[in-house]
Formats: C-alpha cells, sequence, structure tokens
C-alpha cells in the first residue's frame, strides 16, 4: 500500500469513527438538538495521569452521584421547535403538552379527569424522526410528571419475541420491566401479528397489553413503523384499538429540508460549505432521493455526508500542505466526487463488501 493509500485509510477510519459516534450515539443531531462536546471530553480525559484520574475516581466514589440538571416544559418545547421540518408533528405535540398539563392542573384541584390514554401509534418513511420524537415524549411525560423515570427503551420483534413456547412472555416482559417509568418505543410493530400458526408474536402483543394496563400510571408505550401496515396492525386487535387512539403521521422531509440537514450536520462538524457546494449538494440530495424509502430521509442525507467527508479527505490527502481552512471547507469537487468516494478503499485481501451499509 502507497503512502497515499495509507494516509486515506487513516482519515477515512478517523472519518467513520467520528459519524459512526455522532449518528449512532445521538441521532438527534440531524435534527438540531443539542450536540455533545464528546472531542472536548475526550481531550481533557486523556490529558490527565494515572494518578489524578485515580483520585478523581476515588473523590467520585466519596460523593453522591450529582442530579442531572432539571428540564422544564420551556425547554422542551424550544427544542421541539428548533428541530427542521416536522411542522404537523410539532402542533399534535404541543396539543398534548397542552392537554396533560391541564390534566395535572385538574388532577391537582381535585376536580374529575376523562381517561386518557398517553400511548401512540408513530406512521411514516425512514428517516423521518420518529426515534426522536419518541424520545422527547419520555423527556415531556417526566417532565409534566406523568413518569418517573423518562427513558427510552427501543425494540423491535426480535427483542420481544423468543422461538419457543412460553419464552416470549418472559422475554416481553423483561424488557417492559426496563422500560418501567418510561417509554417503550416498538419499531415495526406489525411484525408481531404474524398469520404463522407457529409464530410467538400474538404472546408478545397478549403480554405487552396486559402489562399496559398493570403499569398505566407509569409506562407509555409508542409503536412505530410504515402507514398503510401500522394501520391494519392496530385494527387487527380490539385491545390494541382500544389502546392506542392517538396516530401521529410523519411526513417526508422536502428537499430544502434535507439541505438544512446536511447544512446542520456541517456546522456541528466545525465544515464550512460554500454556495458552489451547497448548490451541488443540492442537486445530489435531488438526483438521490428518487424513492423516500429506498433513500431513508435523513437517513440518506447522512450517507451522503459521510461520502463527501472520504471524498474531501481524498482531495486533501494528495495536496502538499493543509491549512485548518483546508479541513473545514467542503468544496462542489467533494460533492461531485462523493459517489464513488468509498469504492476507493477497500481492505487488503478482500472485496469491501463487509463496509456496505455500515455507518
Amino acid at each position: 500500500m502507497s503512502r497515499k493509500d495509507d494516509i486515506i485509510l487513516k482519515q477515512y477510519e478517523i472519518i467513520r469513527d467520528m459519524t459512526e459516534r455522532s449518528f449512532k450515539s445521538i441521532a438527534d443531531d440531524f435534527w438540531g438538538s443539542p450536540a455533545k462536546t464528546v472531542q472536548k471530553e475526550t481531550a481533557e480525559e486523556n490529558k490527565k495521569t494515572p494518578e489524578a484520574a485515580a483520585v478523581q475516581q476515588e473523590t467520585s466514589e466519596k460523593k453522591e452521584d450529582p442530579q442531572e440538571p432539571v428540564e422544564t416544559i420551556e425547554d422542551l418545547k424550544a427544542e421541539l421547535a428548533g428541530y427542521i421540518g416536522l411542522e404537523s408533528i410539532k402542533k399534535e405535540v404541543n396539543n398534548l403538552i397542552n392537554m396533560v398539563t391541564v390534566y395535572k392542573m385538574r388532577e391537582q384541584h381535585n376536580l374529575p379527569n376523562v381517561d386518557m390514554s398517553l400511548h401512540m401509534v408513530f406512521s411514516g418513511n425512514p428517516g423521518t424522526g420518529k426515534t426522536m420524537i419518541a424520545r422527547l415524549m419520555a423527556r415531556i411525560y417526566k417532565c409534566l410528571g406523568i413518569l418517573s423515570k423518562g427513558q427510552l427503551v427501543e425494540v423491535d420483534r426480535s427483542g420481544l419475541v423468543a422461538g419457543y413456547v412460553g419464552q416470549t412472555a418472559t422475554k416481553t416482559s423483561e424488557v417492559i420491566q426496563k422500560a418501567l417509568g418510561g417509554v417503550l418505543f416498538i419499531d415495526e410493530a406489525y411484525a408481531l401479528n404474524s398469520t404463522s400458526e407457529n409464530d410467538f408474536g400474538q404472546e408478545a402483543i397478549d403480554t405487552l397489553l396486559k402489562s399496559m394496563e398493570d403499569n398505566r400510571d407509569d409506562l407509555v408505550v409508542i409503536v412505530a413503523g410504515y402507514d398503510g401496515l401500522m394501520d391494519r396492525f392496530i385494527h387487527s386487535n380490539p385491545g390494541l384499538e382500544s389502546r392506542f387512539n392517538r396516530y401521529l403521521h410523519f411526513d417526508d422531509y422536502t428537499l430544502d429540508e434535507m439541505l438544512a440537514i446536511f447544512e446542520m450536520q456541517c456546522k456541528k462538524g466545525c465544515y464550512e460549505l460554500d454556495d458552489s457546494g451547497r448548490a451541488a449538494v443540492k442537486a445530489q440530495i435531488n438526483k438521490e432521493n428518487t424513492n423516500s424509502i429506498s433513500f431513508g430521509n435523513a437517513r440518506g442525507i447522512r450517507n451522503i455526508f459521510e461520502r463527501v467527508l472520504v471524498a474531501q479527505a481524498n482531495r486533501l490527502a494528495a495536496m502538499e500542505n493543509v491549512t485548518r481552512e483546508d479541513l473545514m471547507k467542503i468544496t462542489s469537487e467533494d460533492v461531485d466526487l462523493s459517489d464513488g468516494a468509498l469504492d476507493d478503499i477497500k481492505p487488503e485481501g478482500g472485496s469491501g463488501d463487509e463496509q456496505d451499509g455500515q455507518v
């Protein structure tokens, strides 16, 4: 491997690690929520000597764990307003916040309340922000005093259904136990409803419905998936119909919204996109987004962003002197060459297929 190839490979690995940490640990970055200062914390940690680290560990063990800053409903509403797109979702969430607030006020004044179901159905294509909004709803419910913890536990069919008789109920119950005090988010929930005689999806549904009733004061369940499939899933079972009566539909992002998501990620990563680069990105999004399901909305933007960074790394590796400004600048050339950027880097002795689809 030449020196140039070695530089490109190392830069690619750095970019890959950065984007994986950013997108995997906090998908919210794409929609404009506050970014975590991971690099700063890591750098400060690396500066510590072993002795200093040991002292800090001993001190931290003696102290009680500090309480996390208490979020206000105004903070959460401001965060919601800052998300790109999602206009209909923002309206529905604000309506729900107002309804729950009044519900709690009536409760405090010893006034009767009608039964209010907080379980929800999220429908829409991939990459439209369903998981992000589910996470935000958990924090909102905690802030309003509906939930005691406010965590989000995310699963799909494989996290609930086992392969043998009697195991599914136990597996589902364990997941529900982890979700108590917060939100249980079941992605592609319609996969639980199978017509196969040897399928245990119905056992998971039955266990879920019972737990929702038994823990109605401290558990919220959100089921998510494609539009038509979710509708058929909910109406296939009277128990599901009676508990899920709140529907939120997530529209696909527009071209301008997806461009704004790309620019938001550039800003968070300290990259600068000039006018020609912006026009090239918009054209690339328009070219690739022929099908919103296969492209994946914000997930498609994630893939384009990573490829652009690889193309930029290839360009910088060929330069003699690289300045700070060069490291920050994304050009139209980077965007134009991003289509085949990932194809240029393949491990020795392999086809490179193992890198496909990984982020």
